[in-house]
Parts: C-alpha cells; structure tokens; sequence
C-alpha cells in the first residue's frame, strides 16, 4: 500500500512538473519573443538615425559650398567696386575688455591674411572655443566681421571700410594705453 501511494505522489509530482515545465517554456518564448520585436525595432531605427545623419552631413557640406560662392562673390563684388551692401554707418556697441583683446588680435593678425579661430587663442592664450565664443560676442555687438568657410573652418577679417573708420574715428574708443602701446 505505500508503494501504491509512492507510484501515485511520484506519478502526481511528474505531472506537476512537466506542467510547470511547459509553461515556464511558454513565458520564456514569449519573453524571447519580445526580446526579437525590440532587437528589430532597435536595428530600424539605428538605420534610420544613419540614414539622417548622412542626410545631415550632406546638407552642411552644401551649405558650406554655398557659403564659399557666396563670400566668393561678395569679395569679387567688393573688388571691382559694384558692391553696394557697404554701411559706413556702424553702430558697436562698447566692447568689454577681453573682447577689445580678441578685436584687437583679429585687427593685427589680418595684416598676414585671414585670421583663424586658432590663430586668436594663440595670440591670446586661450581656447579655440573661448574665441569663437568671442567673435560672435562681437558680430552680436556690431562689429563688421566677414567669415569666410573653407573646408567647414571658420576664416575671419574686419570689413575694409570699418578697418578704415577705426582707424581715422576709433569707433570702438579703444584706448591703446590699456593694451601697452
């Protein structure tokens, strides 16, 4: 008799756990399942963020090639005398100190050329990004800088016709004794 008991709890405890195998089988496929919907949703939009990104890179080199012709055609306008898009009326507004340094680099670097954002953290030892953020403090601030881009890099020089007003007015009254001249 308790054999018989024994066959029958063993046969009740292989029927327990074939069911609960079966269906601990079942909750794993589904999580599998799952798992694939989000791995392929994953790979969809991994494609589609390549895919934009292309876009994008695309799209900054063209406007990089516009921006060329465009600073191609303003300096052969500006060089023939055709060009009639000069202010002599600029308006600055007061420049803090360290812009008056970064002004004053980019008014005695020009002399060899354009002037990089490199160039300007040289002579002032600072970063390339503090100066970039300078430079656009001072077009913000009425300064005629004309940005030429080659290559996606960033070329700058004053506006002639501003150059040459700071030099016989001193529009932006800066005074040389502060800067050791």
């Amino acid at each position: 008799m308790i054999n018989i008991f024994r066959e029958i709890f063993l046969r009740a405890k292989s029927i327990c756990l074939n069911r609960l195998n079966k269906r601990l089988r079942s909750e794993f496929a589904k999580i599998r399942q799952e798992f694939e919907e989000h791995l392929q949703a994953i790979n969809e939009n991994t494609n589609e963020i390549a895919s934009n990104y292309e876009y994008i890179c695309e799209l900054e080199s063209r406007l990089d090639k516009l921006s060329e012709r465009l600073d191609y055609v303003h300096m052969t306008l500006e060089s023939s005398g055709n060009f009639t898009g000069k202010r002599s009326n600029f308006e600055a507004k007061k420049l803090n100190r360290v812009e008056q340094r970064v002004f004053l680099a980019i008014y005695t670097l020009e002399e060899k050329g354009y002037v990089t954002y490199a160039d300007i953290a040289k002579e002032l030892n600072i970063s390339e990004q503090l100066a970039g953020s300078y430079v656009t403090s001072l077009i913000g601030k009425g300064i005629p800088i004309m940005k030429r881009y080659i290559n996606s890099k960033p070329y700058l020089k004053l506006e002639p016709e501003f150059k040459t007003l700071q030099i016989k007015e001193n529009i932006l009254q800066l005074g040389l004794e502060e800067f050791g001249f």
